[in-house]
C-alpha cells in the first residue's frame, strides 16, 4: 500500500498536476477573500473573519478533487497497467487505500499554506487576536472531512470508467449531490433530510463543536465509496 501511496504522490509532483492543484486553489481563494469586491472579501466584510473562505473552499473542492482523482484508475485501465497491479502481491483494499491516501495527501498539502489566513486574520483583529480559533480549526477539520469524501467519490468514479473526462464529470455530479442536494430538497419539501448531506455536518463542525456524529459521518461515507471501489475492482 505504501508503495502505491508513494507512487501516487511522486506522479502528482513529477508532472504539473500537483503544482497546478495547489496554485489554483490558493489563487482562487486568495482572489475571492482579498481582491475581488463582495461579501467574501474580508476588507469589505469589515470583520476579521474567514467565513467567506469556509464557504468557497468546499465548492472549489467539488471541481478540484475530481480533477486529481479522475486518472487514478482510468489511466491505469487505458494504459493496460491495472491488470498488472491486480496481479501484484497486494490486496484490492491496499490498492484502493494507496490511491485514496495519495490524493488525500495532496489535498492536505494544498490546505497547509492556507493556515496563513488564520494568522493574517488573527493580526487584523481589533484587538489583535480577536478571532474564534476554535471555529477556525473546527472548519479545517470539516474541510479535511469533505476532502476525504470527495477523494473517495473520485476514486470510485475513476474505477467505473477508463475515460478520465467521464470520471471527472461523474465525480463532480456525485460530490455536488452529496454536498448540497439534501439541504436543497429539505428546503423545498420541508422534510428534515439535510443531515444526510455533507453541508449540514460541515456547518456543525465549523462552529468549533467537535461532535462524534459529524466525525462518524465523514469516515463512514468515505469508507462506503471506497468499499464500492473495492467491489468494482473485484468484479473486474
Amino acid at each position: 500500500m505504501f508503495a502505491i501511496l508513494k507512487k501516487e504522490i511522486f506522479s502528482f509532483f513529477a508532472s504539473p498536476i500537483g503544482y497546478l492543484v495547489i496554485g489554483i486553489f490558493l489563487i482562487t481563494n486568495g482572489l475571492f477573500i482579498w481582491v475581488f469586491k463582495g461579501e467574501f472579501n474580508i476588507w469589505d466584510y469589515g470583520f476579521a473573519d474567514l467565513s467567506g473562505y469556509y464557504f468557497i473552499a468546499p465548492w472549489i473542492f467539488i471541481f478540484l478533487i475530481p480533477a486529481i482523482t479522475m486518472k487514478s484508475f482510468s489511466e491505469e485501465k487505458k494504459q493496460g497497467t491495472l491488470e498488472l497491479l491486480l496481479t501484484k502481491p497486494i490486496t484490492n483494499w491496499q490498492l484502493v487505500l494507496g490511491k485514496f491516501l495519495g490524493a488525500f495527501t495532496l489535498i492536505v498539502l494544498t490546505l497547509l499554506p492556507t493556515l496563513l489566513y488564520i494568522y493574517t486574520v488573527y493580526q487584523l483583529g481589533n484587538p489583535i487576536g480577536n478571532i474564534d480559533l476554535g471555529s477556525a480549526f473546527g472548519a479545517y477539520a470539516g474541510l479535511l472531512g469533505i476532502a476525504m469524501i470527495y477523494c473517495a467519490v473520485g476514486i470510485f468514479t475513476s474505477a467505473l470508467s477508463n475515460n478520465q473526462i467521464v470520471s471527472f464529470i461523474l465525480a463532480v455530479f456525485v460530490c455536488f449531490l452529496m454536498y448540497y442536494s439534501f439541504e436543497a430538497l429539505s428546503d423545498i419539501t420541508n422534510i428534515s433530510i439535510e443531515n444526510f448531506g455533507i453541508k449540514a455536518h460541515f456547518n456543525n463542525i465549523s462552529k468549533g463543536i467537535i461532535d462524534s456524529r459529524d466525525i462518524i459521518y465523514f469516515f463512514s461515507v468515505s469508507f462506503l465509496f471506497l468499499f464500492f471501489t473495492k467491489l468494482t475492482l473485484t468484479k473486474k
